[in-house]
């Protein structure tokens, strides 16, 4: 904090005692920050537009997953490029409310996906559930999958 504190009082009395030579290296410095800003929003929008067309389902199937890894996990790649990994957390909700049942502690699971995933195809797979505050059955509820984080080739 002091640090940067004296570069930009340092810079200040640079551009207000030596203006002719400080401000064409000034205009460079905040041109440059600026194409970088850009390039990583670019970045943020283009991973985002891409993590949102992955279609990703979770639900309870019991009947069609083992016992110790009841939800039922489907993916589907939308992208025109491979999707190289994907991570997610699984939040459960009554239906039509808000509120995610599951408990928030450091050892809440983090899911993962298949690996590389190419254009249009389908992945599927049981997981276990994530720990449910007391008192909720998983049959009543609805899972999501959310904060997905992922990659994608180029």
């Amino acid at each position: 904090m002091i640090i940067g504190a004296l570069l930009v009082l340092t810079w200040l009395v640079l551009l207000l005692r030596y203006p002719a030579k400080a401000l064409p290296i000034s205009l460079s410095a905040v041109f440059g920050l600026g194409l970088v800003a850009l390039w990583v929003i670019w970045q943020d929008n283009r991973e985002a537009y891409q993590l949102a067309r992955l279609d990703l389902r979770v639900a309870y199937a019991p009947d069609s997953c083992p016992a110790d890894r009841p939800l039922r996990v489907s993916m589907k790649n939308g992208n025109d490029v491979p999707m190289l990994t994907v991570r997610w957390r699984i939040a459960a909700y009554t239906p039509g409310d808000s509120v995610n049942l599951n408990e928030n502690t450091y050892s809440t699971p983090r899911y993962r996906g298949p690996g590389e995933l190419q254009p249009g195809a389908d992945w599927s797979d049981c997981l276990p559930l994530p720990p449910l505050r007391s008192g909720y059955r998983p049959q009543s509820l609805e899972f999501r999958a959310e904060q997905l984080q992922g990659s994608f080739a180029n």
